[in-house]
């Protein structure tokens, strides 16, 4: 920042205002890659592994892991600052809301099936992101932590619609589960 100790105190207040503010120039760029990664405009499986993908690389940029700034510190300083804790609990509302819209999203154009929980849904997405972002500081190698993503992209998205063609090749080889109609 080529600042000395005075002129950083006399910008920001203290070490905490620092933080705080820090803090939520993080959640306002997490807010935007959010809305741009999950936008709607590629199929949800697309946008949740290219959303994934992004914040490993973030994560695991430098030479030393550092996972997510909001899941590295926020999480442990939440736990005696209750500043901290509202701006954390804030923040993982709006991520859980992000994911949230999208699924609503893949249900109205049938990415997911129509019973589908949106709020569920995004629950488990946003664990996944926290996961990898704890994973990824713990130095898990990046190839496991592919996998992790890889392996909720598969439980959030579902197995995909059958084309019709295929639902009609199963039709004339004869499914237990599947209800024929005379034609």
């Amino acid at each position: 920042m080529s600042m000395n100790r005075p002129s950083l105190y006399a910008a920001f207040g203290d070490k905490r205002a620092l933080y705080l503010a820090t803090l939520e120039r993080y959640r306002d760029e997490a807010r935007a890659q959010l809305a741009e990664r999950l936008s709607g405009a590629r199929p949800l499986g697309e946008e949740l592994r290219g959303l994934y993908a992004f914040a490993l690389a973030s994560y695991l940029a430098g030479p030393e892991p550092r996972g997510c700034f909001l899941i590295g510190t926020a999480v442990t300083e939440a736990n005696g600052d209750p500043e901290v804790r509202a701006v954390l609990a804030a923040a993982l509302g709006e991520i859980e809301a992000a994911f949230a819209a999208r699924f609503r999203l893949a249900r109205e154009h049938g990415e997911v099936a129509q019973e589908a929980d949106p709020a569920a849904l995004a629950r488990l997405a946003a664990a996944t992101l926290y996961s990898l972002a704890i994973h990824a500081r713990a130095g898990v190698p990046r190839p496991m932590l592919d996998s992790i993503a890889e392996a909720a992209v598969g439980l959030l998205c579902g197995p995909p619609a059958p084309s019709s063609r295929s639902a009609r090749r199963r039709g004339k080889r004869g499914s237990d589960k599947e209800i024929r109609t005379p034609r």
